[in-house]
């Protein structure tokens, strides 16, 4: 009995690890097609592949449907998938940076500052976060919360262009234009001649 049991258990194990290793080919087959139809424009077929072998429990096919829904501009459709990702990996920061994507091209711009600070509270030295929360502000006109991003993203990256004009550009707006004058000048020399560092000059003058 002991031995036809033992039998029985080590079949299990090989028709369980025959299907597994099955799965997982099916799995690689459909990825490696979706990134092929990804690369000649093909999204909802990409789409099309992914979803027939879709498993709710998967963060990775999860995350892929979010990017390729949101390639094909189905943003609604798009979020859910991202949505599902946050909840199977919390600590996700490349979800969160995924679902940013459909919900700004929909203007839902309340949605995009709350990854934003959900990825600040998991890693607030986050570059991209802040750089982008500071944005926000900027567009708000809220030029405090945004100088206070732009300068602490400043002492990180000081010769980083992008920061540089974003943090002179609000100093413009605070009417700190000594500030704004020695980043401006320091951008002319990141980028010679450029044109948005020579205007806030010119706009001092």
């Amino acid at each position: 009995m002991d031995i036809l049991r033992s039998v029985v258990i080590s079949l299990l194990i090989i028709v369980g690890s025959t299907s597994y290793a099955q799965d997982n080919v099916t799995l690689m087959n459909a990825f490696a097609k979706s990134y092929e139809l990804e690369n000649s424009g093909s999204y909802e077929e990409a789409i099309t592949k992914l979803k027939a072998v879709y498993q709710e429990d998967s963060y990775e096919i999860n995350l892929r449907l979010g990017w390729l829904n949101y390639l094909s501009g189905l943003f609604s459709e798009s979020m859910p998938y991202y949505q599902k990702c946050i909840y199977l990996r919390p600590m996700s920061i490349e979800a969160r940076l995924g679902i940013v994507l459909p919900a700004s091209s929909m203007g839902n711009w309340t949605q995009v500052e709350k990854q934003y600070n959900d990825i600040l509270t998991i890693d607030p030295e986050n570059s991209q976060a802040n750089f982008r929360l500071g944005m926000i502000y900027y567009g708000r006109e809220d030029y405090t919360k945004a100088l206070s991003v732009f300068e602490k993203l400043l002492n990180r990256y000081p010769f980083d262009y992008d920061i540089i004009m974003m943090t002179a550009w609000t100093q413009f707006r605070k009417s700190e234009t000594r500030k704004a004058k020695i980043l401006f000048n320091k951008a002319l020399l990141n980028r010679p001649n450029d044109s948005s560092a020579l205007e806030g000059l010119k706009l001092i003058k």
